[in-house]
C-alpha cells in the first residue's frame, strides 16, 4: 500500500466521514479554507491511480468511494511508523509518547485494560 500525502489523506478522511460522495460533498466535509473544486478533483484522480478510491459514473458526474477502510489504512500507517522510527516495537513507540508526555497515566491504564480484554477473547 502506498503512502498518502497530507492533502490526499485529508480527502480520504472526508470520504471515510461521508461515505460515497461527489466532489462538492467532499469539499463540504473538508475544513476551512476549502480547496478549489479542481484541486479536489485532481487529488481524487490521484487517489484512484493509487488504488485508494473508485467511482460510479452518473452521466458526466462521478460519485467517489473509498476502496480501503480507515482502519486498514491506520493499521498500515502505524505499523510503518513503528518499523521506521521505533525498530518495529510498539512498546518503544508507547514509551516515546510517555516520555514526551503525550499520553497520560489514565490513557495507559485504559490501553492496558483493552489489551487484557482482547487477550481474554
Amino acid at each position: 500500500m502506498k503512502q498518502l500525502t497530507k492533502a490526499e489523506e485529508q480527502i480520504m478522511q472526508a470520504l471515510w466521514q461521508t461515505g460515497p460522495a461527489f466532489v462538492k460533498d467532499i469539499i463540504e466535509a473538508l475544513p476551512e479554507p476549502k480547496p478549489h473544486y479542481n484541486t479536489v478533483s485532481t487529488l481524487v484522480k490521484i487517489l484512484i491511480e493509487k488504488g485508494f478510491v473508485d467511482f460510479k459514473a452518473f452521466g458526466k458526474s462521478h460519485q467517489y468511494h473509498a476502496l480501503i477502510s480507515k482502519e486498514a489504512y491506520s493499521h498500515k500507517t502505524l505499523n510503518s511508523l513503528a518499523k521506521s522510527y521505533f525498530g518495529g516495537s510498539f512498546s518503544n513507540m508507547v514509551s516515546f509518547f510517555v516520555k514526551e508526555k503525550e499520553i497520560s497515566v489514565n490513557d495507559l491504564e485504559q490501553l492496558i485494560k483493552k489489551i487484557k480484554d482482547h487477550d481474554k477473547q
